[in-house]
């Protein structure tokens, strides 16, 4: 038996959740716009709480490593490692992206995740399977992907800024809004490879915007954005 604390700050929505191998425990989640660092501790105190569990029960933290916001990420990541470095448990890392793809979904099933100025962070997947690596692309390249497939398209996760767009370039694709789920989280970080917790760093797929354009004026140079920090 596994306990398996999984979470998710990647964007706008919380997703807690704690399973016991794949049978979801109980689960929180908050649509909102709210501070993640103030409220994933007193959300994760409330589900163990309900639960009547105690630190010491969790055996594994499966925590969605990218892409997301680079704040929303850091702060996940960041009380996952503390987490599984107090108490000496396991940590994995499981894609924000793979987690929005529901069960169930034939075809090709592409999860796009807001990164402004029409930008998105897109997954491709069949079977649970990625078939194209995980990307920060112009949401018209991912049309174009999509429309090159020669197959049925489903478009997930943070789909609504984008369903008009969406509709005009692939008018019999489906387009099916989904939230982060940290239960998918959990049920998909049973079964990968424990990561070191040392080296565990977020999946971020673009550098921040200071570091572009530090990096424009700074391409001759040898220096590094985070060694001139």
């Amino acid at each position: 038996m596994m306990n398996i604390l999984a979470m998710d700050t990647s964007n706008k929505a919380l997703s807690l959740a704690i399973l016991e191998n794949e049978e979801t425990l109980g689960q929180v989640t908050l649509n909102i716009k709210k501070n993640h660092s103030i409220t994933l501790m007193p959300a994760i105190d409330f589900l163990m709480n309900s639960l009547d569990m105690k630190p010491a029960d969790l055996d594994r933290i499966a925590v969605a490593q990218g892409p997301g916001s680079y704040t929303g990420l850091r702060i996940a990541v960041a009380t996952a490692k503390t987490l599984a470095h107090t108490l000496k448990i396991e940590l994995v890392g499981v894609s924000s992206l793979l987690a929005l793809v529901p069960e169930q979904v034939e075809g090709l099933v592409i999860p796009i995740m807001d990164a402004r100025r029409n930008n998105v962070y897109a997954g491709f997947y069949q079977s649970g399977q990625a078939v194209r690596l995980e990307a920060h692309l112009p949401l018209a390249e991912v049309l174009e992907m999509a429309g090159a497939a020669n197959q049925s398209v489903t478009f997930v996760g943070e789909t609504t800024a984008f369903a008009e767009q969406i509709e005009a370039a692939l008018p019999l694709a489906a387009i099916q809004p989904t939230l982060p789920d940290a239960a998918a989280i959990g049920r998909i970080g049973l079964d990968l490879p424990v990561q070191s917790i040392h080296d565990f760093v977020p999946n971020y797929l673009k550098r921040v915007e200071a570091e572009e354009n530090w990096l424009k004026t700074h391409q001759a140079s040898n220096d590094s954005y985070i060694q001139r920090l």
